[in-house]
């Protein structure tokens, strides 16, 4: 198995680091930041509000493994893993703040959807749920790497701190990439179950999130703009976040695959010295 260290921060684990973003200052943030893309402004907003219910469910997976793994590296980035995942809940739930106080009415909805996550985890297996879990950070690694590979996505996000978020977001994402799956294959997760898990998301998210945002569009009136709409969805569908993104994902599906095979080493250690190297733009985001 290939190494994770390559992916880790600076200190040979994943870092936690102690965020607080400044959404709205000095200048109070625009209905539709994405500079005026309805769509990717909708997609976005949908995206962030499933991350706190999200984080936690991924977090709730690794730990019920936790005294399973006997493995001291691997404990280690499990608690930076845990600690990471907390961080993006909290920091997306201020960006949600905003962006509900802006009118995202569908967002709100997904965000206050806890429960049922947690209802819907009990339905599956512990190791289906960790499953699951490593199956999300694989697309969140793809996606993760097309942020920060990807000029025209970083143009995308208009809102400068909106932009700082997700590049925080992606770059830890990529740091900590392959722990859920080291943990799922550390306690014996067989692999016909983490393949038929990826089988399913593979088929099912694009279309899933596709009419989560048409629905959060139909729900927000003053964005039921039908020309504009189509216009930016097809230039969404063709344009660098989405186009070719299934194909990535499908690596996953290979047996014997690890998201390390996927080497991102290089991408990695360019933004954290972009982000938090000794001028980095964030250092000033860190508490």
């Amino acid at each position: 198995m290939t190494s994770s260290v390559q992916h880790t921060g600076a200190g040979g684990y994943p870092k936690v680091r102690r965020m607080k973003f400044r959404f709205g200052e000095p200048e109070p943030m625009t209905k539709y930041y994405a500079g005026d893309d309805i769509v990717l402004s909708h997609l976005v907003a949908l995206l962030s509000a499933a991350f706190p219910p999200g984080e936690e469910s991924f977090i709730r997976s690794v730990r019920r493994f936790a005294d399973q793994i006997t493995d001291p590296v691997l404990k280690k980035r499990v608690a930076a893993f845990i600690g990471q995942e907390a961080v993006h809940g909290q920091q997306h739930g201020r960006l949600n703040e905003q962006l509900f106080a802006l009118g995202y009415p569908l967002p709100r909805f997904v965000s206050e959807r806890g429960e049922l996550v947690q209802r819907a985890e009990r339905l599956a297996s512990p190791a289906a749920h960790l499953a699951i879990t490593a199956a999300a950070e694989h697309y969140t690694a793809v996606l993760a790497a097309r942020v920060l590979s990807s000029a025209e996505i970083q143009e995308l996000a208009a809102d400068p701190e909106v932009r700082n978020l997700l590049n925080w977001h992606a770059l830890e994402e990529l740091e900590h990439k392959s722990v859920a799956f080291d943990v799922y294959r550390s306690v014996g997760g067989p692999e016909w179950l983490r393949i038929a898990i990826m089988s399913v998301l593979h088929a099912f998210t694009i279309p899933v999130v596709g009419l989560g945002v048409f629905a959060s569009i139909i729900a927000d009136p003053p964005a039921w703009r039908p020309i504009t709409v189509a216009r930016q969805s097809y230039r969404l569908i063709r344009g660098p976040i989405v186009r070719g993104l299934l194909g990535e994902i499908q690596v996953y599906l290979k047996p014997g695959f690890h998201p390390d095979d996927v080497d991102t080493a290089a991408l990695l250690r360019q933004w954290q010295i972009e982000l938090f190297g000794a001028e980095g733009a964030l250092v000033d985001r860190v508490r």
